[in-house]
């Protein structure tokens, strides 16, 4: 495939031709940073894991040059660092079985400005080879403006696309802030227990920055252990570990409806919860 950057590139696990590899995905992951679909679309990695129908296929957008370094990576300088970070990527690619791993090697400052559409255009290039499904990426109540710069440039790149071209559901998954807020009735929550073991493994993989200071596998086990918990305070659990995402579905089908709105739409029925429920108890 031809990207915008020369640096990017695709990593085939299983050796297949690149043409055939991309479009046997079934369910596409779109994350900012090199883990960021092992820690949040765990549910696409695992569907696709033991299937031959089904693929996962990932991309990541930026290159790894902002990561934190201290202990045994305190020395390493951008170049190296980035380079520590593509091979992690590529090997929880193995370790997950994923169709196909797609590293499109942008700076922060590129995915995070309103100007430059370099991005949005190389996610309609795998969009169009890959023809996912399913799509995994950054919900739009995120706190980290890289999450949302992808995000972004995803729907764009998805409301690009012919109606009959679009993948079937669209899902903004937990990151940089939890989504227990959401109402349950609109929660998505994505059964991801029974298989601790191959979600540690792929944790595990980005050695880069658990040592870097942030235990972002045992931070990412315990919140799935936590919305299974949590979800119904009146039912016994139906699923050990749950992750929570947004349908964004409503993004794609709708081409005129606003990213903001529709996300400050949700916030609002939360605030609504709140004021009702408390409302009650004061008598108001």
């Amino acid at each position: 495939m031809d990207f915008q950057l020369t640096t990017a590139r695709v990593f085939i696990p299983d050796g297949k031709p690149e043409s055939e590899a991309l479009a046997r995905v079934t369910h596409l992951g779109v994350g900012a940073h090199q883990d960021d679909l092992e820690f949040m679309a765990l549910h696409g990695i695992l569907a696709c894991f033991h299937g031959v129908e089904r693929w996962f296929g990932g991309v990541t957008c930026t290159n790894g040059c902002g990561s934190s370094r201290i202990g045994d990576y305190a020395g390493f300088s951008d170049e190296e660092m980035m380079e520590v970070r593509r091979v992690e990527q590529e090997t929880a690619a193995v370790t997950g079985r994923y169709g196909a791993m797609i590293q499109l090697d942008y700076p922060s400052s590129a995915v995070k400005s309103a100007e430059d559409g370099r991005l949005r255009e190389d996610l309609v290039r795998v969009l169009k080879a890959t023809r996912p499904e399913w799509v995994y990426t950054h919900n739009p109540a995120d706190k980290h403006d890289t999450h949302l710069g992808v995000l972004v440039a995803l729907v764009e790149a998805i409301r690009s696309l012919p109606a009959g071209e679009r993948p079937r559901a669209l899902y903004g998954c937990e990151g940089w802030r939890n989504l227990d807020w959401m109402d349950d009735g609109e929660k998505v929550v994505h059964d991801v227990s029974g298989h601790e073991n191959i979600a540690a493994a792929l944790n595990g993989v980005f050695d880069s920055q658990i040592a870097g200071g942030k235990r972002y596998d045992l931070a990412v086990a315990g919140r799935r252990r936590a919305n299974a918990t949590f979800f119904n305070s009146h039912a016994s659990d139906t699923a050990a570990l749950a992750e929570y995402a947004m349908d964004l579905t409503p993004l794609m089908v709708d081409d005129g409806l606003d990213i903001l709105e529709f996300t400050l739409g949700k916030i609002a029925k939360f605030a609504e919860d709140v004021r009702v429920r408390l409302g009650k108890r004061l008598g108001r």
